[in-house]
This record gives structure tokens, sequence and C-alpha cells, in this order.
């Protein structure tokens, strides 16, 4: 399954989200690792099946399997991140922010090599997950380490897309009422 594929099943109260599909695999601000690396990670983050799998096939193409499963870790850790630190910043107790997260978090690493791939994928995941602690933190990353505000609003541009599909997809699915 692709992306294509993915807009066909797509009802016609999506009709917008048909558009921005097409749209989003295009960007003249990120690399094509950094775009279907944002589109794979905010796949994984939205949890429908059908759009994973959708982005899985077209990053397939477009990505080695060492940068596919790297995404894949980015957004597993930055789940992890946007629920710790969302509630963090939510809580309004100063001193949770004081406290060590002893969370483990390599996946985020890695020297600077690939260091603005992995923060856009981070800011997407983060815009997916409405963590907005996280997504400070990472857009100031993103342009200490040189990104534009153009290549930040495209990873977010991305998430928005795939996380409204997702949901589109979700209140189409049949109820399994038992």
């Amino acid at each position: 399954m692709n992306i294509e594929d993915l807009r066909a099943r797509l009802p016609e109260t999506a009709k917008d989200m048909r558009l921005n599909l097409s749209n989003i695999v295009r960007s003249e601000h990120l690399t094509e690792r950094q775009l279907y690396g944002c589109l794979l990670a905010t796949a994984f983050a939205a949890r429908n099946r059908e759009l994973l799998a959708a982005a899985e096939g077209e990053a397939a193409t477009k990505l080695s399997p060492e940068d596919v499963a790297l995404v894949k870790s980015v957004a597993t850790t930055m789940s992890m991140n946007n629920v710790y630190y969302r509630f963090v910043h939510l809580v309004g107790n100063e001193q949770y922010s004081q406290m060590p997260a002893r969370l483990r978090m390599q996946a985020l690493g890695g020297g600077s090599e690939g260091k603005v791939d992995r923060e856009l994928w981070s800011i997407a995941v983060s815009a997916v997950n409405g963590c907005g602690m996280c997504i400070t933190s990472h857009e100031q990353v993103l342009t200490q380490h040189g990104a534009t505000r153009e290549m930040i609003q495209d990873a977010v541009r991305i998430a928005a897309v795939v996380a409204a599909t997702a949901a589109a997809l979700d209140a189409e699915a049949p109820l399994n009422v038992g």
C-alpha cells in the first residue's frame, strides 16, 4: 500500500486530506530523507495501521532500512518523551522539572550527523502528540543547528496532514461492538 492507495480510500468528508496527502510528499525545503522520515515518524505516532502501512510503503522506496529503523526508534522515543514532558509542563509544579527524567533516549543522540533530521522527526511527532514543551525544545535546537522556519513548518505541516488523515480513517472504520 502507498499514499495514493490510501487517498482513494478516504471518504468524501476528507476531501481536503486527499489533496493534502498529495502535497506533503513534495517539499522545497526538506531533503528526501527528512520528508519521508517525517511522514513515517508521524504515521507511527498517529497509530493508524492503514496509514502506517502506506507511509512504510512510501518510505521503503526513499529511505534505507537503517533509516526506517532509526525513524521508528525516534518516533517511539518521542512518544515516551511527549507523555512525560507534557505531564511535567501541565502539572504546574516546578519541582517535577528539577527532577531527572531517568528515561533512556539514545535514539535522539548520535552526534551531529543527521541531527537536524532527527530533530525534524522529533518535532513532527511532538506536534502529533501535542507536547508543547517538546515542540519548543526541538524548535530551539533546530534553529541552533541551522534549520529554517520553512523546514520546521514543512515538518509540522506533514504532521498535521498525517494526524488528520489518521482521524478520518479511524472515524470511518467499522466499530467492533461485541
